[in-house]
């Protein structure tokens, strides 16, 4: 696909659904999973939705699928999963959320040379305000950044937005969304699994609130949101998806003020309004830039002469579009 995809309101609300739940992810792994587990949590999360999900598409892959599913489980939820959640764990859930607005630069370098999708001067400036709103809420963050939670979501960055590009270059793309989705989570898990138990030891303890906290993040905020997520990469340019990604810290920094108490002051605000200023601008002047299709004349059609039974065989001239003898 290239970037010249429609960019559809109906298939930007549908995309927008990923980043809504995505940032919830912090907030909940705070508040209800059990601390100290990222390994545990990220394996908990993906592993059982996927097996879930294999036995209701109960497709295997085929040939270069293999490979090619393993390598986009690894990135997309073995990599991004543990990173993701080693962040929610150190940083505070709206800084967390806030890091990711850095994936529409990462994807829009990444679509550049794996895709051939040349960046957009309107995403790359909405991708910028972004950003800019990431500086403001990191200089203001109360008790200072963990350097290795910094580490961590920056990482997952790294990870998901290489995933995101994979999805499209590749073939494996064309199987069902969901049947995707299922190969992904199960090869994320199974790479996740073994770690876990290596790194972390035992699993832990789940009470009825971390047991909440799991069925939201493994339904919501895995299923349902890469299901809205990996369609939009279908749909739209790989650019303008993750543009919409943004609205990602919005909402963990929202739930971050409203459940956990986090601070919000002017710059909080002034990075909030900049980051869902990029996205909206940045879709709409793209939108609005995207050249139309040129225009192709129907070529001539030859013009037929009723002739009488006995009159010479005809030829039809299509440069002078009237019919001759013979």
């Amino acid at each position: 696909m290239s970037s010249m995809e429609a960019i559809s309101g109906r298939n930007v609300a549908l995309t927008v659904v990923a980043p809504l739940a995505w940032g919830s992810t912090y907030v909940v792994t705070a508040a209800l999973l059990p601390p100290g587990h990222p390994l545990w949590s990220a394996a908990i999360r993906a592993l059982p939705a996927g097996l879930v999900l294999l036995l209701v598409v109960r497709r295997l892959p085929r040939g270069d699928q293999w490979w090619q599913a393993a390598v986009l489980g690894l990135a997309n939820i073995g990599l991004f999963f543990p990173l993701l959640f080693l962040g929610a764990y150190r940083l505070p859930g709206g800084l967390a959320a806030t890091v990711q607005a850095t994936s529409p630069l990462v994807v829009t370098v990444l679509a550049l040379l794996l895709l051939g999708e040349r960046p957009v001067p309107a995403r790359v400036g909405g991708a910028l305000l972004g950003l800019l709103g990431v500086g403001l809420l990191v200089l203001e963050a109360p008790g200072g950044v963990d350097p290795i939670g910094l580490i961590g979501s920056v990482g997952s960055v790294a990870a998901s937005a290489l995933g995101f590009v994979l999805v499209k270059r590749w073939p494996v793309a064309g199987v069902p969304m969901t049947t995707l989705i299922s190969w992904q989570l199960v090869a994320g898990g199974l790479v996740l699994l073994p770690l876990a138990l290596l790194v972390e030891g035992a699993p832990p303890s789940i009470d009825g609130p971390a047991l909440l906290g799991y069925l939201w993040i493994g339904g919501a905020g895995t299923v349902v949101a890469y299901y809205a997520w990996f369609t939009g990469l279908r749909r739209l340019p790989a650019g303008a998806v993750s543009l919409v990604g943004l609205l990602n810290p919005v909402t963990g920094t929202a739930l971050g003020v409203l459940v956990a108490g986090e601070a919000f002051g002017w710059p909080q605000a002034v990075g909030t309004g900049l980051v869902v200023g990029g996205v909206l601008g940045g879709l709409a002047l793209s939108r609005a830039a995207r050249p139309e299709a040129p225009t192709v004349e129907p070529a001539p059609q030859p013009t037929w002469t009723r002739t009488s039974l006995d009159a010479a065989p005809v030829s039809v001239s299509t440069t002078r579009n009237r019919c001759s003898p013979v």
